[in-house]
This record gives C-alpha cells, sequence and structure tokens, in this order.
C-alpha cells in the first residue's frame, strides 16, 4: 500500500476509534475493537494481536487471524525484541531475524509495538503480521503507537 493511501486509512481508522473506545473505559474492551478494527480494516495485516507479559512470560491475549503461540519463548523473537529494547520493531523479513518464532509460516514480515500500562510500564506488544515481505514501514509505528495510546487516554 503506498504510503498517502496507509496514512489516510490509519486516520480514518483512528477517528473511528475514538468514537467508539469512549463509551467504555474497560482497557480489554477496547484493545479488543482495536484488534478487531485493525485486523479487518488493513489488509495487509494477516494476525494482529496481544502478548501480555504474565511472571516472566509473553502470553497471547486478544487477537485475530490464525491460531497463535499461546507462549512465546523468553527472550527469542521480535516480541520479546520489542520488549526488551523497549521500542518498535520491523521487520521485512522474519525468515532472516536471528531467534525468530515461526507461529505461522505464512508470516513473512512484522511489527510489535510495546503496550505500555497508565503509569507507563511496558506490559506487553502490540504484534502484526503480514503473509507478504517488507509490508510495515514508520507509518505503520507511527500510527499503531498512536492508536495504543487510546486504550488509556479517552
Amino acid at each position: 500500500m503506498d504510503k498517502h493511501k496507509k496514512q489516510g486509512r490509519y486516520q480514518r481508522i483512528y477517528i473511528q476509534l475514538e468514537e467508539l473506545l469512549c463509551k467504555t473505559n474497560d482497557p480489554i474492551a477496547r484493545m479488543s475493537s482495536i484488534i478487531a478494527i485493525l485486523h479487518n480494516k488493513m489488509d495487509y495485516f494477516f494476525w494482529t494481536g496481544f502478548y501480555f507479559l504474565k511472571d516472566d512470560k509473553l502470553i497471547v491475549g486478544q487477537y485475530q487471524g490464525p491460531v497463535a503461540c499461546q507462549e512465546l519463548k523468553k527472550d527469542e523473537g521480535v516480541c520479546w525484541a520489542g520488549i526488551n529494547s523497549q521500542k518498535a520493531i520491523i521487520v521485512d523479513n522474519v525468515e532472516k531475524f536471528e531467534g525468530h518464532i515461526a507461529c505461522d509460516s505464512r508470516s513473512k514480515s512484522e511489527i510489535v509495538i510495546p503496550l505500555k500500562d497508565r503509569d507507563g510500564n511496558i506490559n506487553g506488544v502490540l504484534d502484526v503480521d503480514s503473509n507478504e515481505y517488507n509490508q510495515f514501514d514508520e507509518i505503520d509505528e507511527i500510527e499503531l503507537t498512536r492508536i495504543l495510546d487510546l486504550i488509556y487516554t479517552l
């Protein structure tokens, strides 16, 4: 998707989420709606979901797409790279990412955005996979981070 079209789509999604998410203060409900809308509005999103830190493990949360890995081995894969570096990770080709965890072999590229709680502590990640190479860029990083801020700020 070209950058202009992608930016416009994210802007429309953001407005839709602002209107929808203000109806509840529950972060779980907000996360579920975010996942559903992103997965169904962004045509290159193959798997869209959250992994949460629980007892020093990453455990799958709300998601849409093929069946997910239930637990991600500590300090391996793109999700843990996002947790450990405390920043977004964009991978153009997951097959070239050392330690990549292949929950579904059809995934080809990936973006991970750290998820922060109300106090700014990282408590998980938003993980999005595409079944095509080179699908994610700085627009995805900026806009997905902005969308995640809606979980606790509305």
